[in-house]
């Protein structure tokens, strides 16, 4: 009986450290089209300000049905393919698909690519504006007809600029003189 109880006590303890041990993390293939989709998505904003909306709006949609798909379809399994479906995701018109792009973040995120957390950020601030409620990172600028631009509703209160730079998202003061070049350039332009 002491033989028994001897042995278990050097067989439990190896079989309990040997269960906290992380697994290695695996291999994931990245999603030639989910990379074509995502420069695609991109390619649509490099006109800045001139963008013809009423074109990428429709093409927009089109990506989000076929990254659906693809996500659906288990076709998504690395980082890059999780960051680029919360890009498309992201230019979504409903909160859920806001919602649906800061999960995708998060996976990225898990998935090894660190620098998801810019867009993790900004999916949650969009969320946020979807449903109704201030965003809280900043990460969000709009302008009405004839307008500044501006952040609010926005709760500057909750989120530290210590954690926006943790987050890779920048401090207020930034933010701030962003959204005034962002002004100035809109003046510039004549409009």
């Amino acid at each position: 009986m002491l033989g028994l109880i001897a042995a278990l006590l050097l067989v439990v303890p190896a079989s309990a450290y040997a269960q906290t041990q992380p697994a290695a993390a695996p291999a994931y293939t990245t999603n030639a089209e989910m990379t074509a989709i995502f420069t695609a998505d991109q390619g649509d904003r490099d006109a800045g300000p001139r963008i013809d909306w009423a074109a990428v709006r429709p093409r927009d949609a089109a990506r989000r049905a076929r990254t659906r798909a693809l996500l659906d379809s288990g076709a998504l399994q690395s980082g890059d393919d999780f960051y680029h479906a919360a890009f498309v995701f992201q230019h979504g018109d409903a909160a859920d698909d806001c919602l649906l792009a800061h999960t995708l973040a998060v996976v990225a995120i898990a998935r090894g690519r660190r620098d998801a957390t810019w867009i993790a950020t900004a999916t949650l601030d969009r969320y946020l504006q979807r449903i109704g409620q201030k965003q809280v990172f900043g990460t969000q600028y709009t302008r009405a007809p004839d307008q500044p631009w501006t952040q609010e509703p926005y709760d500057r209160a909750l989120i530290s600029d210590r954690l926006r730079a943790a987050l890779g998202v920048p401090d207020q003061a930034a933010q701030d003189r962003k959204r005034q070049a962002m002004d100035a350039e809109y003046k510039a332009a004549g409009k």
